[in-house]
């Protein structure tokens, strides 16, 4: 008994420390939390989100309570629900009282949903978690909420967890005007969604039910929210919040296992899930400052390429200008040959100065080699994950870097070629080779390259470049070579 209690007053002092000792964490998190919202959704990659439509309702302040429906959408039927919303004052909030019934448990939608939230849905388009609508065992559930907004839709979506900041595309059920509701219709156009897929096996990996008899659904929460924001990079882009949400964590779990209060474990479960939630809308905003640095960079090296462009270019007319000065003392005849020698052997100089400059060039960026097809530029097999054709960070620096140079040089020409090694089907290779040639060519044209310039070829194992009997052979033989090639660079030079 006195270890039980000495543990409890411990866990109690702890979730005291949590609340407290992090002051400069917790402001990221409270400093403006719709405005952080706004900003995650505004950053998220167009492929993770989708839109939908909606109606929202004006209310009259000093009207009385409004009441609309809240009916079930095509993932739960036969799910339905009640809104009243009364605003007392101008200057007041909207108050919220939601009741739903004949609901079926989150997890029916996916192992990784756990438990169901209340949205408001502005005109613009802006979403606002409210609350947490948890069920009972007959699939009713109740909340009493307040927005600051007075013009709204009301959506309740499943999530892996209560402090989300945009809703999920699992919406369950939506509000519908009555005859008697008090209040303006608005359209509200389009508003974001979370797809699913940024939340399936990340949240609850092992699909396991939970054991609500035993352990508090915060804390399957909990663990849900800390597996998805270290999925998506936490630990490495806000690695300060992350690890408090893992310290939180650790406490809620020993808590749980030392059987401390329901509401101890709870309490630190519900902050857990707040403080990996906060730290994955602060990777989302780094990973975009990342993102953005790197354009900078591949925009200053571009700048830096053409002005040595440009003095390649003022040295050549000077030397065009002496070459005339010259000629104009001799003979005309003689002056005329003399002349178009000396254009002849510029322009062949400036194209191998060129091809030189340009091998030197991509060399700093990936190993390339003068040939007779053109220069050849080797991405190996590193640059890929195993036995897929998406491209690494690396590889994209890389490619962004290629890509600046090129790009001064409209006349070249470039062919994506894919190889791989003898291991696996033909059928395989050949496709795995003509997948990996296209997405270099994609991120090529989506770095400014025009398309009709790249050509994406597969050829699969028919051009090994060493011994596929070995280790080391196959590794060179899986290889992506970007051969650039055009008249601006002449014939190959000489090594």
């Amino acid at each position: 008994m006195k270890r039980h209690s000495t543990w409890k007053l411990a866990s109690t002092i702890l979730v005291c420390w949590l609340m407290i000792a992090f002051p400069v964490v917790i402001a990221f998190a409270q400093a403006d939390s719709a405005a952080q919202a706004d900003q995650a959704v505004q950053l998220l990659p167009v492929s993770t989100t989708l839109s939908r439509s909606a109606t929202a309702v004006g209310y009259q302040v000093g009207a009385g309570k409004s009441k609309v429906d809240l009916k079930g959408t095509e993932l739960m039927p036969q799910a339905n629900g009640e809104a009243k919303v009364e605003i007392k004052d101008k200057a007041g909030k909207s108050n919220i009282e939601v009741s739903l019934k004949d609901m079926k448990p989150a997890t029916t939608l996916g192992a990784e949903f756990l438990t169901y939230v209340l949205w408001v849905v502005t005109p613009e388009g802006r979403t606002g978690n409210t609350g947490e609508i948890m069920l009972n065992k007959n699939g009713e559930g109740k909340l009493a909420a307040t927005t600051p907004a007075q013009t709204f839709s009301l959506i309740v979506t499943a999530e892996p967890y209560f402090s989300v900041r945009v809703p999920s595309e699992m919406v369950v059920l939506e509000s519908a005007t009555r005859k008697d509701t008090k209040g303006k219709i608005f359209p509200v156009s389009e508003y974001k969604l979370m797809r699913k897929g940024q939340y399936e096996k990340l949240g609850n990996p092992l699909a396991m039910t939970p054991d609500l008899e035993h352990v508090p659904l915060e804390m399957y929460e909990a663990r849900n929210a800390v597996d998805i924001a270290k999925s998506r990079g936490a630990d490495k882009y806000a690695p300060e919040v992350f690890s408090k949400a893992e310290a939180s964590l650790k406490m809620a779990e020993n808590s749980l296992a030392s059987k401390a209060e329901r509401g101890t474990v709870i309490s630190t479960a519900r902050q857990t899930a707040q403080f990996a939630e906060d730290a994955r809308i602060l990777t989302v905003v780094r990973q975009e400052q990342e993102r953005i640095a790197k354009e900078r960079e591949a925009a200053a090296a571009k700048a830096k390429a053409e002005a040595e462009a440009k003095a390649a270019q003022e040295a050549a007319e000077a030397k065009r200008k002496s070459d005339e000065a010259a000629a104009e003392a001799k003979k005309k005849a003689d002056a005329e040959i003399a002349k178009k020698e000396a254009e002849k052997q510029a322009a062949e100089r400036e194209k191998q100065q060129l091809r030189k400059r340009l091998l030197e060039q991509f060399n700093r960026v990936l190993p390339t080699s003068d040939t007779d097809r053109g220069l050849v530029v080797n991405m190996g097999d590193v640059l890929f994950d195993t036995g897929k054709s998406d491209l690494r960070p690396e590889a994209r620096e890389a490619l962004a870097k290629l890509t600046g140079i090129v790009l001064n040089y409209p006349s070249l020409k470039l062919a994506i070629e894919g190889h791989t090694d003898s291991t696996g089907s033909d059928e395989l290779n050949q496709k795995l080779s003509e997948q990996r040639a296209e997405a270099v060519r994609g991120y090529l044209t989506d770095q400014g390259l025009p398309p009709d310039k790249v050509t994406p070829h597969g050829f699969a194992k028919t051009m090994p470049v060493a011994d596929n009997s070995t280790s080391a052979g196959r590794q060179k033989n899986r290889r992506v070579e970007i051969v650039v090639a055009g008249e601006v660079i002449g014939e190959k030079i000489g090594l």
